[in-house]
């Protein structure tokens, strides 16, 4: 498994150092021209749509296992609720942008099951394992980007409000924007496709396999990019305190409500400790990136919470072979 590590860390460092190199030479133009943003913007209008639009559509919900499923989203979709609520309380002492609660939320729950979930846990487990860890992939970014979404659209909306609008109008604009959104939208007609029974005819299969498959490597080009333009913020105590969360806390959550609430054990309740601490997936850095909140944090958060994996899966591991 570690050689199997080493290698997926070097390719996401070499990819993101790729992009910094990019960003450092100003190939794309300088600091005016936002080439970062530019390319974050299609990540996010076009490839992102793509990818959770073909992923809802071919989705077998009948077949998905909901009680595993729900021994992982409940807990984590809890502690990004519980960061968000924290978040806000500093937002007001600290003068922190509006969208900063829903970022830093989603940095700290947001995995890497992709590019390193997927070779670690087939890696530790074999194939068994990463049939479950697939399922959990399956619908990871369509839960957690959706519900984020909703919550920096109602901060958003709530902003943007008149002083005397009265709730009504606050709802109304956060339900028209969480709707009418690149991430939301592909999901709900994705879901209606599903509804059909139809398969997606071969042409667009095909034409979205192309648009999602440019996610990965522009995210992490994206992370590279963003630390030439910006580098690291001043103070990294925010930025630590995401990766400690996610790193520490959130497997350790998904391992007490998965083993004491939904009785979980052996296999499945390993992957799902696992899937809960690995790093930081670039999606959040898409995600900063769109709101213009915390950009160099959550770029810090990339980079620390990916090298601090290395160091802290050894340790989930061995506590695993022993207690699960």
């Amino acid at each position: 498994m570690s050689a199997v590590l080493f290698a997926k860390l070097a390719a996401i460092g070499l990819i993101a150092g790729f992009g910094w190199v990019v960003g450092r030479m100003r190939w794309l133009g300088d600091e005016r021209a936002e080439p970062a943003r530019v390319l974050a913007n299609a990540a996010f209008f076009l490839f992102a749509p793509a990818l959770l639009f073909r992923t809802t559509a071919r989705l077998d919900l009948a077949q998905l296992p909901w009680a595993m499923l729900a021994a992982y989203f409940v807990p984590v979709v809890a502690m990004m609720l519980g960061v968000y609520a924290w978040q806000r309380l500093w937002q007001v002492r600290r003068g922190l942008p509006v969208a900063a609660p829903s970022v830093r939320s989603i940095s700290a729950t947001f995995g890497n099951t992709l590019q390193i979930g997927v070779p670690v846990v087939s890696g530790v487990f074999g194939e068994t394992g990463l049939g479950l860890l697939l399922t959990v992939i399956s619908v990871h970014a369509l839960v957690l980007l959706l519900v984020c979404t909703t919550l920096v659209e109602l901060d958003l909306a709530r902003a943007h409000a008149a002083p005397d609008s009265g709730l009504g109008p606050v709802l109304a604009s956060t339900l028209r924007n969480a709707l009418i959104h690149p991430v939301v939208l592909p999901v709900v007609a994705g879901l209606l496709w599903n509804a059909t029974g139809w398969p997606l005819p071969g042409p667009l299969d095909e034409v979205l396999i192309l648009l999602g498959s440019a996610m990965v490597p522009l995210c992490l080009t994206l992370i590279g990019m963003s630390l030439a333009y910006l580098g690291l913020p001043r103070s990294l105590g925010g930025a630590l305190s995401v990766t400690l969360l996610k790193l520490l806390l959130q497997p350790l959550l998904v391992w007490a409500v998965a083993a004491g609430v939904f009785g979980l054990s052996g296999l499945p309740l390993q992957v799902l400790v696992v899937a809960a601490a690995l790093p930081t997936g670039s999606n959040a850095m898409m995600f900063s990136q769109r709101y213009r909140a915390l950009e160099a944090e959550t770029t810090a958060v990339n980079v620390i919470s990916t090298l601090g994996f290395a160091l802290t899966v050894p340790a989930w591991l061995w506590a695993l072979s022993r207690l699960a």
